[in-house]
């Protein structure tokens, strides 16, 4: 706490303008008095000596002439062993203990520690006495759940630092002192457990950023194939509500090819955060065995409390990843849904009375969104390792329409779009992923003229299709009628995944290429069929026997038998490759 201290002038919503005496600066963290209440809040504009601050509670109650207290810090995070597992709120409370103190109906101006500072974690030493370290590299390690949590030489240490002693091996808690560097002065610079980082401002102590091109297996075939994402890369999943986007993150979550999970719930419906709050203790982690809240960070920010908060939440959420990033681990951060976050810099914007940008949206919401998004990639540490923090953020946009300005905002930085569609959620065709709205930048699992042929094959159906719906089934050759037959037995076999069946949902990379192959082998072949109804028939055959054969296990024996079964059924009617679909098997 400084001494600078403030009265209030002027309240509105969440917005409290604050008339100060001293020296006080942007994003800066001050408390107003009110009742028996202090009430956490940020710095947001001055002018003079004024200030405007957003409280991150609810702020009935405060009126002109209370007090104001400036702390001279700004909205950090802390960092440090013990983050694995939590549930927090967007200020970094912990959910349960909060609970615990203030009951259920949370009070407001009541805050806990974010880690536990009596527990005792068993400290292994790095560094040597000699060692000269700059900021984030590391004097120790000690084990957290499945992984080794480094401790860093704070990240707000500049220049470099000599080790003048270190602790032995043992057991120490976040406040012992575990190493003692000296600065180039002379100074000395006690390291502990944890540290505390500003939220705002991008971890950057690694030695390259280098470019995402290596791909974050998801386990969902239409991700993994199609619209592939890069470790250390971005994308979005807009759609409206009702389309998926829970189920495709939990399942995200549960499989994807990354160490550590963080779901940021800013500004999330209450019903669906409980839904993510309630499953995912029980969601078995199929890397380990174990829970998968082992390995993942719930920051809990819904819908109705306060609504500043929702940035805290995003800013708190993805400055938990960088730090385990710095550990050369792999982190994916799901945001949902960013649209309430754009609402929230709305609703502020509106009362700062700055001039409005479409829809009422603030004219700097684009570059707010980009410096999100930006804060993801992949880095190589100073050690040598690299690390990454993908970013995966759902767009909830009213009505499903993409045209809105959060939706375009997003679509302008991220690599990777995953559109959901409300008629393919409608026909229960899940994932709702609209195969022709969407698109990738990263180079995926399988070969792109493979995907190309498939993507082909897709785009003629759907027009078949849309012809259909003019002329009828009976104004369509056969020649057309089979590439729209073969659209649907491609949408549905490869395109449609069940997301509950614990074979079906986790397709590794080998079984997307044997199945891709496979089926590239009937869509590219030529068949002997007479008429319409025969070859109706005949791809309804296939394609059921093409989802049996999805809930085997691979190369199990009922998976080899469930094949045989398929070129047996590939064979009766006299399929033949053509000359394009053979040279892409053979390549």
């Amino acid at each position: 706490m400084t001494d600078t201290k403030g009265k209030v002038v002027g309240v509105n919503g969440n917005m409290v303008s604050v008339e100060f005496d001293g020296n006080i600066s942007m994003n800066e963290v001050a408390y107003v008095k009110v009742e028996d209440s202090s009430l956490k809040s940020e710095v947001i504009r001055i002018r003079g000596n004024v200030a405007q601050l957003q409280v991150y509670e609810m702020t009935k109650g405060i009126k002109a002439g209370d007090t104001v207290e400036f702390t001279g810090d700004l909205l950090s995070a802390e960092l440090g062993p013990g983050l694995l597992g939590q549930v927090y709120d967007g200020l970094q409370n912990p959910l349960p203990l909060l609970a615990e103190k203030a009951g259920w109906f949370l009070e407001r101006g009541v805050y806990v520690d974010p880690l536990d500072k009596s527990k005792k974690w068993e400290f292994t030493p790095t560094a040597k006495v000699g060692d000269v370290l700059k900021a984030g590299e590391y004097v120790g390690t000690v084990p957290e759940g499945p992984f080794t949590h480094k401790i860093f030489v704070p990240f707000y240490l500049l220049g470099s630092y000599t080790v003048k002693s270190v602790a032995e091996k043992g057991e120490y808690t976040l406040k012992d002192t575990v190493a003692v560097i000296t600065d180039e002065k002379g100074n000395d610079v006690n390291v502990t457990l944890s540290f505390k980082w500003p939220v705002k401002r991008a971890v950057n102590c690694y030695a390259e950023r280098l470019a995402p091109n290596e791909t974050m297996v998801t386990k969902v075939r239409l991700i993994d194939t199609f619209f592939p994402v890069a470790k250390g890369g971005t994308y979005c999943i807009p759609g409206p509500f009702g389309a998926g986007k829970t189920v495709l993150q939990h399942t995200t979550s549960k499989y994807a090819d990354v160490d550590i999970v963080i779901i940021a719930a800013c500004g999330e419906r209450a019903g669906e955060v409980v839904e993510t709050l309630t499953e995912f203790p029980e969601l078995k982690d199929p890397k380990t065995g174990k829970t998968l809240m082992e390995r993942t960070i719930i920051i809990c920010n819904t819908s109705s409390m306060p609504v500043a908060s929702r940035e805290a939440s995003v800013y708190t959420s993805v400055t938990l990843a960088e730090y385990y990033r710095q550990m050369g681990l792999n982190v994916l951060l799901l945001a949902d849904s960013t649209s309430r976050w754009a609402q929230a810099l709305r609703e502020m914007s509106g009362r700062l009375e700055e001039i409005p940008g479409e829809e009422a949206f603030p004219a700097y919401m684009e570059s707010y969104i980009a410096a999100f998004y930006e804060r993801a990639g992949q880095v190589l540490l100073p050690d040598g390792s690299k690390g990454s923090v993908t970013i995966g953020g759902t767009v909830s946009p009213a009505g499903g329409n993409f045209e809105e300005p959060v939706t375009q905002a997003t679509l302008k930085v991220v690599g990777a779009f995953h559109g959901l569609s409300r008629a393919r959620s409608d026909a229960r065709k899940y994932p709702a992923i609209d195969p022709i709205q969407s698109w990738s930048k990263y180079h995926g699992i399988i070969a792109q003229d493979k995907v190309d042929f498939c993507f082909d094959i897709m785009r003629r159906g759907v027009d078949v299709a849309s012809m259909m719906k003019v002329v009828g089934e009976e104004g369509t050759s056969l020649d057309d009628y089979l590439v729209y037959l073969k659209e649907e037995m491609l949408d549905a076999v490869y395109f449609q995944q069940n997301s509950f069946d614990a074979i079906d949902a986790n397709a590794t990379v080998e079984r997307q290429k044997y199945d891709l192959d496979k089926l590239i082998g009937i869509l590219g072949s030529n068949f002997e069929l007479s008429d319409k109804d025969e070859a109706r028939s005949y791809f309804n055959q296939l394609r059921q026997k093409f989802l049996d054969w999805n809930y085997t296990e691979f190369e199990s024996d009922d998976f080899k038998k469930q094949e045989r079964e398929i070129d047996a059924l590939y064979a009766s009617k006299s399929g033949k490759l053509t000359a394009e679909a053979e040279g892409l098997l053979k390549a």
